[in-house]
């Protein structure tokens, strides 16, 4: 029997497996990290800045002390080592010092015997603040935290000229779980720490610098994770918790409720752009030129990296002879940004594929026709230079979408229609439309970045069964890493029964569960563990194997192939590890009256190398379009001279099961020679193209330009209904009664 049947009889690769999370998190039995539980555990709670931008006066936590229950006060005098961390560069205070620089930054930390207490206490804590003049406006800041620009070719002047003005506005990741984790002294004088996290090692490496610790003494487990999407990368109240444990030699559990949670992490960077895209008669593009400004808050955190990749993928997958391009990061005192599903890629994504729909209008092409005839293909160099050494079927994907069919003209059922339920229009002023969004992202981390996963891996005889062990610090976030992982280890070594453990940094580092990495990268460690193991097994099958050898056990790491920085003047070099494709097309009714939209259909086409577990695959594929929609039509933190005006799921919108169109996909399998199993990482891609397709959409039924995301419904309502915007009748149709 070759590898790949034993892989199929056994639920290995390519079979969609059963999580082994499911039924628990069904049921509602499945422990999340706001779950953990310890006897003698207190509480530990954050007071933070009302204030944008002030100077710190003088902290007196007095009246919290003398609340009954309170066990311990801590400021930033009270951290023990070092008093900065960040990813990138160290630039966040663990608590504040003489000034806060975002509304929300933490101040003080409180230990009670019960939440309730603990809030009240920092709630009485007076803080002496100097408030200063916010700096909210990203054209306004005077700090930089990367300018990246890319350079090719001198000719800029073309037949056709397009130029636009865009916008995205602040997006949060909006995971169910909230920020919470349990820290625990130890005896050794280093603390042990459970956490709903998205890289371990790099929570260590950032926590145990500040708590005066070396690594070693500073243990993480990770605990059950509700949804993570990048805002997970960055420190939230790891430190806190960790430093009230060591001060109480008491285990301290902090967990935020839903407002905290939206003042406590990372958000995707709001983006201004401006591009012009040049062509002949006939839609060829000469040039591009862009300029894409990223406000990246308060602090540093991914920035630079999101930076990197607005510039490196800031004209899409289009052959341009001709670039200019220049992405550029700063700083200003709005809530800090960084990691977010397709971070960077995402905001150059609407901006470039709003001007290839303004290009077609201006050439006469539909918006298939404009695409197809600029699509990067296999052997085409991106912007910077890269060699695009692996499928890229985009022109036959483009068709495959075309060609699908589509949905049927609304039903009667008032349900069916924009407003729903609430019975806010019988057909009379609903028109339908249809746009296209085609999106390309970068797999893996990128820019020389030593990007590596490590495996270890066990083979036993348990019960007289073989049995495989699979220790990874890989963070399942939901996507179903650990389903993948046992998968592998059935392809590579025919042993049913697989154990993922619990993911710690008692091994190796794995790296983030972002950048769509952890199947490439770790299911590689995993891979070339188990076959490490299989060489061992001497060509005997596994039962008799160990029989005679005992148990097998063996680590290996595994790391792509190398990448390197682009070049800071050009822009130039081989940055990205992989690239992956998607294109969308969105079908949408508009009650030009009211300004509702109603998503009807989404369908996407998307290559994925191979498919390592078909039903997770499909989820992830809607799971991406889902967050692309609530960035085209309702998803927005609302800030006001750097204050959050909506933090809760009352006032900050997410698509609901009813908000979510059905769905239409091909999955093509062009496998990556480079990659295990030839597989393509595959949830960010459908983030990237889901939000012009829907915008394009919208456009085409109303036929007003509609610059920026999210489309709001005074950006329809105000306008006439006449017929006298621009919209297209190939894309344009009455819907509904009407």
């Amino acid at each position: 029997m070759t590898e790949t049947q034993v892989g199929t009889a056994l639920s290995g690769v390519g079979v969609s497996a059963r999580r082994p999370d499911a039924t628990l998190k069904v049921t509602g039995e499945f422990a999340y990290a706001s779950d953990l539980w310890l006897d003698g555990m207190v509480w530990g709670v954050t007071l933070r800045s009302p204030h944008p931008s002030a100077w710190i006066r003088s902290i007196d936590v007095g009246p919290a002390l003398r609340t009954a229950g309170v066990l311990a006060v801590l400021t930033h005098e009270d951290v023990p080592g070092e008093k900065f961390y960040g990813l990138d560069h160290k630039d966040q205070p663990v608590l504040a010092i003489d000034q806060v620089r975002y509304q929300g930054e933490p101040v003080a930390l409180v230990a009670a015997d019960h939440p309730e207490t603990a809030r009240r206490a920092a709630a009485a804590i007076v803080v002496d603040y100097e408030v200063r003049p916010a700096i909210t406006d990203p054209r306004q800041a005077r700090e930089v935290v990367r300018r990246q620009p890319v350079r090719v070719g001198d000719t800029f002047e073309a037949e056709v000229v397009v130029t636009g003005e865009y916008e995205v506005g602040m997006q949060d990741q909006a995971f169910l779980g909230p920020e919470s984790g349990l820290a625990v002294p130890a005896e050794d004088g280093g603390v042990d720490l459970y956490i709903a996290t998205q890289w371990l090692h790099v929570d260590r490496d950032q926590l145990a610098p500040c708590l005066g610790l070396p690594p070693e003494k500073v243990r993480l487990t990770l605990s059950g994770v509700g949804g993570a999407f990048g805002a997970r990368e960055d420190l939230s109240m790891q430190a806190h918790a960790c430093m009230l444990a060591l001060r109480l030699n008491r285990p301290v559990k902090i967990v935020y409720g839903r407002e905290e949670s939206f003042f406590g992490h990372v958000h995707r960077h709001p983006a201004r752009m401006r591009y012009e895209h040049g062509a002949t008669r006939d839609g060829k593009l000469v040039y591009v030129k862009a300029d894409i400004l990223l406000d990246g808050g308060a602090y540093c955190s991914s920035s630079p990296a999101v930076v990197g990749n607005a510039a490196s993928l800031g004209v899409g997958p289009y052959v341009v002879p001709n670039v200019r391009v220049e992405a550029t990061g700063v700083y200003t005192n709005n809530p800090p940004c960084g990691a977010m599903r397709g971070f960077g890629a995402v905001q150059a994504c609407y901006a470039y594929e709003s001007q290839m729909d303004r290009l077609a209008e201006a050439c006469g092409l539909s918006p298939v026709e404009i695409r197809v005839r600029n699509a990067v293909s296999q052997g085409d160099r991106l912007i910077t230079g890269q060699l695009i050494d692996s499928p890229a079927p985009l022109a036959a994907m483009l068709r495959d979408l075309e060609a699908m069919p589509l949905p049927a003209p609304a039903e009667k059922d008032l349900r069916a229609l924009p407003g729903g339920v609430s019975q806010t229009t019988h057909g009379e002023s609903v028109l339908r439309g249809v746009g296209y969004g085609v999106g390309i992202k970068n797999i893996c981390f990128s820019e020389g970045f030593d990007d590596f996963s490590t495996a270890r891996v066990r083979a036993e005889l348990m019960a007289g069964e073989p049995h495989v062990t699979v220790h990874t610090a890989a963070a399942e976030v939901g996507q179903g890493l650990v389903t993948i992982q046992a998968q592998i280890a059935r392809s590579e070594l025919g042993v049913e029964h697989v154990t993922v453990a619990t993911a710690d940094t008692a091994v190796g580092s794995a790296g983030s569960s972002s950048a769509s990495r952890q199947s490439y990268v770790t299911g590689g460690a995993v891979k070339a563990a188990c076959e490490a193991v299989r060489e061992r097994f001497k060509g005997l099958p596994a039962r008799e194997a160990l029989e005679r050898f005992g148990p097998i056990e063996e680590t290996r790491e595994f790391r792509h192939r190398p990448t390197y920085p682009m070049d800071p003047v050009t822009g130039q070099g081989d940055s990205h590890t992989q690239l992956a494709l998607c294109v969308h097309r969105a079908v949408v009714d508009v009650d030009v009256e009211l300004g509702l939209v109603k998503v009807v259909e989404l369908a996407a086409v998307q290559d994925v190398g191979h498919i390592m577990n078909p039903q997770a695959l499909e989820g992830q594929i809607h799971g991406g379009s889902a967050q692309g929609l609530g960035l085209a039509l309702m998803e927005e933190i609302q800030i006001r001279d750097g204050r959050v005006l909506n933090p809760s799921f009352t006032d900050y919108l997410i698509p609901t099961i009813l908000d979510m169109p059905p769905m239409q996909l091909k999955i093509l399998e062009n496998p990556d020679p480079a990659a295990p199993y030839g597989l393509r990482g595959a949830g960010e891609p459908p983030t990237l193209s889901s939000t012009p397709a829907i915008a394009a959409a919208v456009r085409a039924a109303t036929g007003l330009r509609l610059t920026r995301v999210p489309i709001r419904p005074e950006d329809i309502a105000l306008f006439d209904t006449g017929t006298t915007r621009g919209a297209t009748d190939g894309n344009r149709a009455r819907s509904g009664r009407g």
